[in-house]
């Protein structure tokens, strides 16, 4: 444990908050992890209490961000600052699994497979909605500067395109409105329980945060 001198508080200081991250000038968010928000279903091994995976606490329904590991519960309020599909290529479980790539059409996503010599029957090819969000505290209001990602494949891609039509209906920029997303039991023709996502509109969001929101999506996405 280093001694008093080296640790001066464990806030913090002014004389941190006023560098400009010097060392950091290579640094790009292609070198970091991207925040997702994923929601948890019984299978999902954070809420086993016997893997190595588990988050304390964690419940079937919650949202997690994957990078902090931090549990929102089962609701949170977000702006909705973009939307990307993408195609998704994935490696059979049985055939070994892992990622394959990411391509922005089917037909592109069944070339690759192909270019790189793979069995088109040994992969799976999922269509995948990516929306941006921004976290809003409910009880400040404030509004995270980090970014996360959710995506929606499968069951979600219903919800993901109700999402977008009810956006397009109000009009104005996408990330005009503040939105409640949260989880719902629902079940496949078989009967299979299983946790999907329902986001309903709580109203427009404030001048200053528009304006808040409206600079971190020129910066960072436009």
């Amino acid at each position: 444990m280093p001694n008093d001198i080296t640790i001066v508080s464990k806030t913090v200081p002014a004389h941190v908050k006023a560098n400009s991250g010097l060392g950091n000038e290579n640094i790009s968010s292609e070198h970091m992890m991207v925040p997702r928000v994923k929601q948890l279903q019984r299978v999902n091994n954070e809420v086993d209490e016997n893997h190595s995976d588990y988050i304390d606490g964690a419940k079937v329904g919650d949202f997690i961000n994957t990078v902090t590991k931090e549990n929102y519960g089962k609701y949170l309020y977000v702006i909705n600052v973009h939307f990307k599909e993408e195609y998704v290529v994935w490696g059979k479980r049985e055939k070994g699994g892992g990622l394959i790539g990411t391509y922005p059409s089917r037909d592109e996503a069944l070339a690759g497979i192909e270019e790189i010599g793979k069995n088109v029957d040994d992969c799976e090819v999922t269509q995948t909605q990516t929306h941006t969000l921004l976290k809003v505290d409910e009880s400040t209001g404030e509004v995270s500067d980090i970014p996360f990602l959710f995506d929606c494949a499968s069951s979600k891609l219903r919800v993901s395109r109700e999402w977008n039509t009810q956006i397009a209906k109000l009009g104005g920029d996408r990330f005009s409105s503040l939105w409640k997303m949260e989880s719902v039991e629902t079940a496949n023709k078989v009967g299979q329980k299983f946790m999907n996502i329902s986001v309903s509109n709580v109203g427009w969001v404030k001048e200053d945060t528009h304006a808040q929101v409206k600079a971190f999506y020129e910066k960072t996405i436009a």
